[in-house]
């Protein structure tokens, strides 16, 4: 009996012991959680998030914080296992966060270079919402390209078959909408006198082009930018963009409530999806946030992951979320998820 005795003994301290070397093995998984949420209209790290010089700004009673996610990137199975269990954090497969053939390193400047991207693009949307239309301007001419002895750099494109030219990209889906050799007639200006021409596309590295070189511009008298470090990925255009609008016009778009949302967009305010909904809804939770604006194909998944007390605005469009705003502080509904 004793020597059985010594043997159970011994056998539960090897599994016991077994089992923590498991339990700390890691595995080809990372888990999600809230990360950190930043209101846009105010300071982080003592400095102005959107910094607007050369033109008074106004003040706002409430926050529009943009929400986050945060990762873990070397996980264990017992932090598997915790992460499984919670109703905050989820356990996706590494590949899904940092694809094969890519280092974290790698990953993690291609998300800081989709920030950038992202500020730039909230502020191109922001300017055009407050009136300060985008100008597509021609900065270089191919010498024997289609446009040749038709356009000249600073002319500033405007149509394509009649077709309004509002940002750069519309203007290469116009031309690619087309066939290589078709005449398109494009819509100019030139000295401040509009005027119009005749360019036939041609094929170049398999798409038709009509042989110039643009740039986007967008004159306003006054400076702005976006100064927030740590964060990476495009997800906080959306919340940028409200924060410029709202700073730029008497407007207290926050009603003085605490907003959070999230959200990509792009130069025409067209508002896109995001990875981690769940997560940023706990974030915002968090924050005291009152609603969240959702992106549309989020829709779905954020219903899936309601917090108690928390509407979900849903919003497609820059406008739209203005829209959603308005509704709220007049007291009404805006639309939902």
């Amino acid at each position: 009996m004793r020597r059985r005795g010594v043997t159970v003994l011994l056998g539960a301290l090897l599994t016991a012991l077994l089992s923590i070397g498991v339990l700390g093995a890691p595995i080809p998984y990372v888990v999600l959680g809230p990360g950190p949420t930043v209101n846009t209209l105010g300071k982080e790290n003592g400095k102005e998030v959107i910094q607007i010089t050369g033109r008074e700004t106004s003040t706002s009673a409430g926050q529009l914080r943009l929400t986050t996610v945060g990762v873990q990137p070397s996980v264990k199975l017992r932090s598997a296992i915790q992460g499984w269990f919670s109703d905050d954090e989820a356990v996706v497969p590494r590949e899904l966060v940092y694809p094969p053939g890519e280092s974290r390193e790698e990953v993690e400047e291609r998300n800081a270079e989709d920030f950038k991207t992202s500020q730039t693009s909230a502020e191109t949307a922001a300017l055009r919402e407050l009136g300060y239309p985008v100008q597509v301007v021609v900065k270089t001419v191919v010498a024997d390209g289609p446009a040749a002895g038709v356009l000249k750099p600073g002319d500033v494109l405007t149509s394509v078959d009649g077709q309004p030219v509002p940002v750069a990209v519309r203007l290469t889906e116009l031309i690619r909408a087309k066939p290589a050799g078709t005449a398109l007639e494009i819509g100019y200006t030139r000295g401040g006198v509009a005027a119009t021409a005749k360019v036939t596309s041609r094929e170049q590295d398999n798409r038709p082009r009509i042989g110039v070189e643009i740039e986007q511009q967008q004159p306003h008298p006054f400076t702005l930018n976006i100064d927030l470090e740590d964060i990476g990925g495009p997800s906080a255009g959306l919340m940028f963009a409200l924060g410029i609008v709202d700073k730029l016009t008497p407007e207290d778009l926050t009603g003085g409530k605490i907003i959070a949302g999230t959200g990509t967009i792009d130069d025409s305010g067209q508002v896109g999806p995001i990875g981690g909904i769940a997560q940023k809804l706990v974030g915002a939770k968090d924050a005291g946030a009152v609603a969240f604006l959702v992106p549309a194909a989020n829709c779905a998944e954020a219903v899936r992951n309601p917090q108690p007390g928390l509407p979900l605005l849903r919003v497609g469009s820059l406008d739209e979320a203005l829209t959603a705003l308005e509704t709220l502080r007049a007291g009404g509904q805006p639309a939902r998820c």
